[in-house]
């Protein structure tokens, strides 16, 4: 019987071709924060919902799929790059499996469940793997700017597009699944519509500082403030998925930690890192402070080199972002920007067209800008006329 399912399971991904060539051509339709909130409270259907997923995660995941294909092959020809491609077949095959499903039997609904639970779990090491999938690729083979830009190109898209699927499961699963988070029993899906940012702060704060003490047996402390242009009230709480946001700021605060005790490594008392929460009308701003230069270093609690790529990728899922400003000798500041009004929280999707195609065919250029010679001009050769 096993081998018989196992001989199903590889005709069905040997299809899987063709399917991501049809649902390629389809744009995936971004959705806002305000939709997700009112679907979610209001209008919640599992019905409704379980049509539309089984029609739009086959686009999203079809959409990037195309562009996986454009990689050089060379680097689709890696392990893990191979793993990731079977895990995106895979899961598409599932998915598809419903789409002649009846939604109103109620037992397709709950296997729909219990379907986007396993494909949520078999993607959870998907940006590690793709990771290794790019150093096992420049370990091996010599590298250009050409190409290096294309790769980051791609893997900008690539880890957006998990994002927004996650994000798609994660509303559905936590949505129908019956129960409610006891921890924030107000929240629909993985959005809190009243999430506390100073709590964030303090959360990511925290957990970043039991790291770093772990590690150094000493940490820096914490000042938050916070400034409501809207109401002067406080505590400020926007609409927003709070496991968003501690991500970005779990990231942040770990690089504000190693940086303050590598500088101040002979010294007790370290400066604290200085937080500010602004909201205004239509924009919600966190700065990150540390006054000190940010050192290079390799150490644990730096982590593997992807973490702040994929918080600057939070940051604009939903139309922020976050940039990090660095002025020699006084200090660093990390910003994110977030909408502060849900209907302008809109999905940023990467779709594959002309446009993303092009992307991946640039060619070596000849530099329009002149090119500093390393040797002074001798300006003894040149005559006057």
């Amino acid at each position: 019987m096993k081998f018989v399912r196992f001989i199903m399971k590889n005709a069905a991904l040997a299809s899987a071709p063709k399917h991501i060539e049809h649902f390629s051509k389809f744009s995936p339709s971004p959705l806002s924060m305000k939709q997700f909130i009112d679907f979610g409270s209001i209008n919640a259907c599992e019905k409704t919902s379980f049509v539309f997923l089984r029609q739009e995660l086959p686009v999203r995941l079809s959409n990037i799929m195309k562009e996986i294909n454009l990689l050089p092959d060379k680097l689709l020809t890696t392990p893990s790059v191979q793993m990731v491609q079977r895990w995106y077949s895979q899961s598409l095959m599932e998915i598809l499996h419903f789409l002649d499903k009846n939604p109103d039997d109620h037992r397709v609904l709950a296997e729909f469940v219990d379907a986007l639970v396993t494909i949520r779990n078999r993607h959870n090491d998907v940006v590690p793997t793709m990771a290794q999938g790019v150093i096992e690729y420049k370990e091996v083979f010599p590298q250009d700017v050409v190409t290096n830009q294309n790769i980051q190109y791609f893997l900008d898209r690539f880890y957006m597009s998990r994002i927004s699927i996650r994000m798609l499961i994660n509303q559905h699963t936590l949505v129908f699944d019956g129960t409610t988070n006891p921890v924030h029993p107000n929240t629909i899906g993985s959005i809190d519509p009243q999430c506390n940012v100073g709590d964030v702060v303090q959360d990511a704060f925290l957990s970043a500082k039991m790291l770093c003490d772990q590690y150094y047996l000493h940490s820096p402390d914490l000042v938050l403030q916070e400034m409501n242009h809207k109401t002067n009230s406080h505590p400020i709480s926007i609409v927003y998925v709070p496991s968003h946001l501690y991500h970005m700021l779990f990231e942040l605060f770990k690089n504000a930690m190693r940086a303050t005790i590598e500088t101040h490594e002979n010294r007790n008392n370290l400066p604290p890192i200085k937080v500010m929460v602004s909201l205004g009308g239509e924009d919600m701003s966190i700065k990150v402070r540390q006054s000190l230069k940010c050192r290079a270093a390799t150490f644990p609690v730096a982590g593997f080199g992807y973490g702040l790529p994929i918080s600057r990728l939070y940051a604009k899922y939903f139309q922020g972002d976050l940039h990090v400003y660095s002025m020699e000798g006084f200090g660093t500041d990390a910003v994110i920007y977030l909408k502060a009004l849900s209907t302008d929280s809109i999905e940023r999707l990467p779709v594959y067209n002309k446009t993303a195609l092009k992307n991946y065919k640039m060619c070596q250029e000849a530099d329009d800008w002149c090119v500093p010679s390393k040797e002074p001009l001798d300006l003894r050769k040149y005559k006057v006329a």
